[in-house]
């Protein structure tokens, strides 16, 4: 249970937050999409064009249920709150923190989706994938953090703040 899941959406700095997080804390970082890449032997978004979005779900989940780590801080990426057993194992092994950052924030800071590896059905908008994920997101945090406002320092002591207080 010393492990640190950052979930959110796209560009809502898991990554980021991450990498400095895990040193404030002297843990190690696990960025989940960069396994299934290297597992795939190829990038997100060719998996997604060459698979499907199905597919990818089935491997995202699997990659995501069988992190077996401890003293990690782990940025899954934003789809990962699709797979239910993927999220029951990162709950079982630490405290899952949602990085929450509004529609009109995460619109500024995101370039091209599909490029990113983002998991869009056709025809879907970024809106339409944030009203989809931002209930998913609030069912499976322990914590939540509002990013809104803040940057990246604020943030980051946000988390740390609340970790540390266990609230």
């Amino acid at each position: 249970m010393n492990n640190v899941t950052l979930i959110g959406m796209p560009g809502s700095g898991k990554s980021t937050i991450g990498v400095i997080l895990a040193k404030a804390l002297g843990y190690q970082f696990l960025d989940t999409d960069l396994v299934i890449q290297k597992q795939e032997k190829r990038k997100l978004s060719q998996i997604i064009a060459q698979e499907g979005p199905e597919r990818f779900k089935e491997i995202e989940n699997k990659v995501n249920a069988s992190v077996d780590v401890t003293e990690t801080v782990i940025a899954p990426g934003g789809s990962v709150i699709y797979c239910e057993e993927a999220m029951k194992h990162l709950r079982s092994i630490g405290k899952v923190v949602y990085l929450k950052i509004s529609l009109e924030s995460l619109s500024k800071r995101l370039g091209n989706l599909r490029g990113r590896g983002v998991l869009l059905k056709e025809g879907q908008t970024l809106k339409d994938l944030y009203e989809e994920r931002v209930p998913l997101y609030e069912k499976y945090a322990d914590i939540v953090v509002d990013e809104e406002g803040k940057d990246l320092e604020e943030s980051l002591a946000a988390v740390l703040e609340i970790i540390n207080t266990g609230a």
